[in-house]
């Protein structure tokens, strides 16, 4: 039967726990013991128990190996700081270039929208620089509409606050009347309208207007 697969956690009791640490240690300080022998490798092991009691193996000493591991990691250390700045360079240089490559594009559509260096341009690009002066002018009238209703909106506002200056409208309406009366009092002084042809016996002058 196959055996199933055990969930590897904790394990809560400690009568076991302790058991199958010392089960475990003892296979684990075998197997460096065999990995030492069989394939002449340098193996230092190094085991705590929970309680703090100290367990180990080395094929030869185990400060020595530890010093041999000390200089092998200062040699890695500086070998993986090397090669990091090494990437870091290259990185910076290829966003570099690339920054460099974005200057150049938006100076050369710079250029363009002033209208200058079309000579080489193709139809399409010509008609994509014509489609962002096109936008651009599409944004400058909406910004400049929308000022102006601000504008006025601000203009209305003063004018609320401002105090009535103008004649009263029973002022002007009397103005009016006294104006219309005015005109219609311009009498024709002379002889009435059906007679208006005739003279006086005794003169021989037409009425005078007074």
């Amino acid at each position: 039967m196959v055996r199933g697969k055990t969930e590897l956690k904790r394990i809560e009791n400690a009568t076991s726990r302790q058991v199958t640490f010392s089960k475990r240690r003892s296979g684990l300080l075998k197997k460096a013991f065999e990995l030492s022998v069989l394939c002449d490798a340098e193996v230092a092991l190094i085991v705590f128990s929970p309680k703090g009691k100290l367990y180990e193996f080395s094929s030869s000493s185990t400060n020595k190996t530890i010093e041999r591991y000390q200089k092998n990691d200062k040699s890695l250390g500086r070998l993986n700081k090397k090669l990091t700045d090494q990437l870091t360079t290259e990185h910076l240089k290829e966003e570099v270039a690339t920054m460099t490559r974005k200057l150049e594009f938006l100076e050369d559509s710079k250029r363009k929208l002033l209208g200058h260096g079309l000579e080489s341009s193709t139809l399409d690009e010509l008609q994509q620089v014509e489609e962002q002066l096109e936008k651009s002018l599409s944004n400058i009238r909406a910004r400049k509409n929308l000022l102006f209703k601000e504008q006025i909106a601000q203009l209305k506002e003063e004018c609320e606050v401002l105090p009535l200056t103008l004649t009263p409208f029973p002022q002007v309406e009397k103005d009016v009347e006294r104006q219309i009366m005015e005109v219609e009092t311009e009498l024709f002084i002379g002889l009435p309208e059906t007679r208006k042809n005739s003279y006086c016996p005794n003169l021989n002058t037409p009425p005078t207007s007074l």
